[in-house]
């Protein structure tokens, strides 16, 4: 497992994410620009969480939308510009791909613009055959 630096810490549990934090990064990302807060706030329940913690501040996030049995999308995974460098992203990547919840799964997806060399270096490749895949997309959903 990829070791964080002693002043951070990651964290399971939903009660320790900073709502505030996750959504000020995910309204101004590429993929969820716009997002509301309620939304966000509905995706961090339903969703297997893990953080990254410097003290009581959040620098990092992800999540996992999954039923625990045959699938899982790894979806809004981001750490703080300020935090950036120190291997926190593949931290988090790592603890979810080896999570005891999250083993045996059949199918794990995820969508990304900019960071396909993290991912390959998990294991992770383009789609074999993109054409059994399909799509309902909405991208302007949040600005509406």
């Amino acid at each position: 497992m990829s070791a964080l630096p002693d002043v951070y810490r990651l964290s399971e549990d939903h009660a320790e994410m900073q709502i505030d934090v996750i959504h000020a990064y995910l309204a101004r990302s590429y993929w969820a620009e716009g997002i509301p807060r309620e939304t966000v706030a509905r995706a961090v329940a339903d969703s297997h969480v893990v953080g990254v913690f410097s003290g009581d501040r959040q620098v990092g996030f992800a999540r996992v939308v999954t039923d625990h049995a045959t699938f899982a999308y790894l979806a809004d995974v981001f750490v703080l510009e300020e935090a950036r460098g120190r291997g926190l992203a593949r931290a988090m990547v790592l603890h979810l791909q080896t999570h005891p919840r999250l083993q045996g799964l059949r199918r794990w997806l995820l969508a990304t613009r900019d960071a396909h060399p993290l991912y390959a270096s998990f294991g992770w490749t383009a789609l074999a055959d993109p054409t059994l895949m399909m799509q309902r997309h909405d991208p302007d959903v949040y600005r509406r």
